[in-house]
């Protein structure tokens, strides 16, 4: 059943960035980064999402079919996350992590545009599928409370590179057995650089609104990873290793959420339903900021990350998918995840390490620090609030809702 092995797609590809994802700011630290570099780090992914419009997604649109793309960046990426657990100065690290980053990041979107093009109707089961990459994300996390300790060091915690490793090597077989995805060439009128003909398209306006939008959202997206775990474990007390735990309810959540999200489009719009989706970053930053003595609640918010991704993040690739023409699905595609896992993963990486520089203060006993996250936490929920804004008053889709699912 194709619903099935495209299920089990976005579960692999999902699997590696969550194995690693919650700790790679903290375990930066623990390797004794600067805050400079790190934030180089979290540059790599932009470095790749623009690289990855005008060469990987170029590619997969015109000249490489898809299934074999997903293969051979996986195997690259699989060395490079082992490269990644072994590697503790500076720049080797950097190195590897760059090199993973610019085979994976593209990979994203081209898994996007196989599952499209592989479903009848993407609007109505594209949320069913993508929820394979939550299942993914939360199955990764549970190994971690036994390899590692609740003061984990970094000789453990290189780990989550290793368990990446392994789940994109199989990832790698596995693409071969995906439906042949091959490149559109011969598209009538199709201009041959496809990530130009997709850039063409932000001129309409409510997709221009939805890029800034976009930005916006992933920037403050972004930043609840840089923050959480440090967060988590520094001001909330839990233990290392079960944070990665506790911030995988929110991907429980998020099954719920892409479950229904083609019926909550066909009710609400593309332009409700991603305010809500935006809405939840807001309100789960709020609570951080004024419960955060409150173990059950802060556990509790989790589940808006469900609402988060599915209502917005989710909605965003439907939407791309519905008003780009098809022989530009993986360059519209990237062109978005620039934003969602390239530049707004930069600004984040940049701001919110600076931010917490900034807003660190003396600490309670004598000679140390803390951070004060009732001040910081209000930066990204105030930029949510800007997002919906510009949202409820500039975004005017040329239909409501996506037609297929609406007609059904």
């Amino acid at each position: 059943m194709i619903q099935a092995r495209l299920f089990l797609m976005m579960l692999l590809q999902l699997a590696i960035w969550g194995a690693w994802a919650p700790k790679l700011f903290p375990y930066m630290g623990q390797l004794g980064f600067e805050p400079w570099q790190q934030s180089l780090v979290g540059s790599a992914w932009g470095i790749a999402a623009i690289l990855g419009i005008f060469f990987s997604n170029q590619f997969a649109d015109r000249n490489f079919s898809a299934e074999r793309f997903l293969a051979v960046s996986n195997v690259i990426g699989g060395a490079a996350l082992l490269a990644c657990a072994y590697f503790t100065d500076f720049w080797s690290f950097f190195g590897a992590y760059l090199v993973f980053s610019l085979v994976y990041v593209p990979s994203m979107s081209v898994s996007n545009a196989i599952a499209f093009a592989s479903l009848r109707d993407p609007a109505k089961h594209f949320g069913t599928i993508r929820m394979g990459g939550t299942v993914g994300w939360i199955l990764v996390s549970w190994p971690f409370i036994f390899l590692l300790s609740a003061d984990a060091g970094p000789e453990q915690v290189r780990l989550i590179f290793v368990v990446a490793a392994i789940v994109s090597f199989v990832f790698a077989a596995y693409s071969l057995t995906l439906p042949h995805t091959p490149p559109k060439r011969d598209a009538v009128g199709a201009d041959p650089l496809a990530w130009r003909e997709a850039i063409k398209l932000l001129g309409i306006p409510s997709i221009g609104v939805l890029f800034l939008v976009t930005f916006i959202d992933s920037v403050v997206h972004n930043g609840y990873f840089v923050m959480a775990d440090a967060f988590l474990t520094n001001r909330v007390g839990i233990a290392g290793n079960l944070s990665m735990v506790v911030l995988s309810i929110g991907q429980v959540a998020e099954i719920v959420t892409m479950f229904i999200l083609g019926s909550v489009l066909v009710r609400l719009g593309w332009k409700a339903t991603m305010i809500i989706g935006i809405l939840g970053h807001a309100a789960r930053f709020l609570v951080f900021a004024f419960f955060p003595d409150s173990v059950p609640t802060i556990i509790t918010v989790q589940l808006l990350h469900g609402v988060c991704y599915a209502f917005f993040f989710a909605t965003v690739y439907i939407f791309v998918d519905a008003a780009f023409p098809k022989d530009v699905r993986s360059s519209a595609q990237g062109l978005f995840n620039l934003l969602i896992l390239g530049i707004g993963n930069v600004a984040a990486s940049f701001l919110f390490p600076a931010l917490m520089a900034q807003f660190t203060v003396p600490g309670t006993d004598p000679g140390t620090t803390a951070v004060d996250y009732r001040t910081l936490f209000m930066v990204p929920a105030g930029m949510a609030v800007v997002a919906i804004l510009l949202m409820a008053v500039f975004f005017r889709p040329a239909e409501r809702a996506p037609a297929s699912v609406a007609a059904t």
